[in-house]
């Protein structure tokens, strides 16, 4: 087992806990991980980038390498594209729908779905949306989580049991409410495959 990803959005989103949860899962499964992270401005905003990297074999360096990553998770569809020299030919794109406008010259969203729409395998969800149908817009992140979960190459029951642990310090409803993200992410991307 292998899988090289990129996680990309802006500071503020939660990229570092959907990091923290893929760690805790992928250790609890057993697999090696490495992870190297790029923080944009330390504002609120700024991009942020993390390369994570899982696999049953030692694993020497912690960027990937372009061309090599399986995996682009993005809540920010501009990010997304962003990092899509490093995403392998058959890769998947995992990504929000709805943009974080950040900077004065962002490219029109009609732009950013047409390159989004040329990939062969994504899936581009409103994770705000489903977030606040599943009782919190502050979960977007773990939703995100959720709707990547079938191609991180880990068993979902560890990854719910990641959140269990990463968010076990503040309190049972706050576990809850990331579960119920988690599995409304997650069953949102079984129907957009």
């Amino acid at each position: 087992m292998k899988a090289d990803i990129i996680l990309s959005g802006v500071g503020g989103q939660g990229i570092l806990s959907i990091a923290a949860v893929i760690g805790e899962a992928a250790l609890n499964e057993g697999l090696y991980m490495k992870q190297a992270e790029v923080h944009g401005m330390s504002q609120r905003g700024g991009d942020v980038q993390s390369n994570l990297r899982l696999s049953d074999k030692p694993i020497s360096s912690d960027l990937i390498p372009k061309g090599q990553a399986d995996l682009i998770i993005s809540l920010e569809p501009m990010e997304s594209l962003r990092y899509l020299p490093y995403l392998k030919k058959e890769g998947w794109v995992v990504t929000n729908s709805r943009p974080f406008i950040n900077i004065p010259n962002y490219p029109a969203m009609e732009d950013v779905n047409a390159e989004l729409e040329k990939l062969p395998q994504k899936v581009v969800l409103d994770v705000e949306a489903i977030a606040k149908e599943a009782g919190s817009v502050r979960a977007a992140n773990i939703v995100m989580l959720g709707a990547a979960a079938p191609f991180l190459g880990i068993d979902y029951a560890k990854i719910e049991e990641g959140v269990r642990r990463i968010f076990e310090r503040k309190g049972e409803d706050i576990v809850n409410m990331n579960i119920k993200a988690l599995r409304a992410g997650y069953e949102v991307a079984q129907h957009l495959q």
